[in-house]
């Protein structure tokens, strides 16, 4: 092949790389789930292929790449629109420390030892389990802590005030969807829910963005934006 074939092949490889990346979104990068890293494996591999491929035409590249774009944005389209798909395309996070105590069914269905657990806390400045009140294991494999009070920057030891327990916020409400699962694990039910819209003047739970409920501050809640 010519340095010139290889210079234009390249340059278009790249070129419909860049829209396609801007076109489906930042999370494509900052927030890369198991299908989004092979996804982004397989469309390397398309375009490096096409561009050394001596039977492969400039047309061919344009029309892989974006072949597989499509089928990115639709797997996109149907997680945002179809909220049940979301666990299966993207999964779910994973309370691998609850109260303090490590779940270790969690971090055996998670494929993860209390070493990989360690160096992910260590990755957020926590040297040792005893500082941790919860800890999530979010779909990207990154960590999410929830330090327990007296780590907390600044700790209640320094102003010699009582431990306070940290407490997770639970999601009532999701895109305008009830989890209904959630709302009673959190000890509530459709008459609480129903009186907590009527006080916020919130006429269906379609009209909200996000419900949250935390045991020490309570709720907090925004709507959708009809804009």
């Amino acid at each position: 092949m010519g340095i010139g074939s290889i210079t234009l092949e390249l340059l278009v490889g790249f070129l419909a790389l860049l829209v396609l990346t801007k076109a489906l979104g930042k999370t494509q990068i900052t927030q890369i789930t198991p299908f989004d890293f092979i996804s982004s494996l397989v469309l390397g591999e398309l375009v490096g292929n096409a561009i050394y491929d001596k039977e492969v035409n400039i047309l061919s590249i344009i029309y892989a790449v974006l072949l597989w774009g499509v089928l990115i944005y639709i797997v996109e389209w149907i997680t945002q629109k179809f909220r049940g798909t979301r666990s299966i395309l993207e999964g779910n996070p994973s309370i691998v420390i609850s109260h303090g105590k490590i779940n270790r069914r969690q971090l055996q269905k998670n494929k993860l030892d209390i070493n990989q657990l360690q160096n992910l806390l260590r990755q957020k400045d926590v040297f040792s389990l005893r500082e941790v009140e919860f800890a999530i294991l979010e779909t990207n494999g990154s960590i999410s802590v929830l330090k327990k009070s007296d780590y907390q920057q600044p700790t209640k030891q320094d102003f010699d005030l009582k431990p306070k327990q940290g407490y997770l916020s639970v999601d009532i409400i999701s895109d305008g969807k009830i989890d209904w699962g959630n709302l009673h694990d959190a000890g509530f039910n459709e008459e609480w829910l129903n009186k907590i819209l009527k006080e916020h003047n919130i006429d269906h739970a379609e009209d909200l963005l996000i419900l949250e409920w935390q045991q020490d501050t309570g709720v907090f809640l925004q709507k959708i934006d009809k804009d």
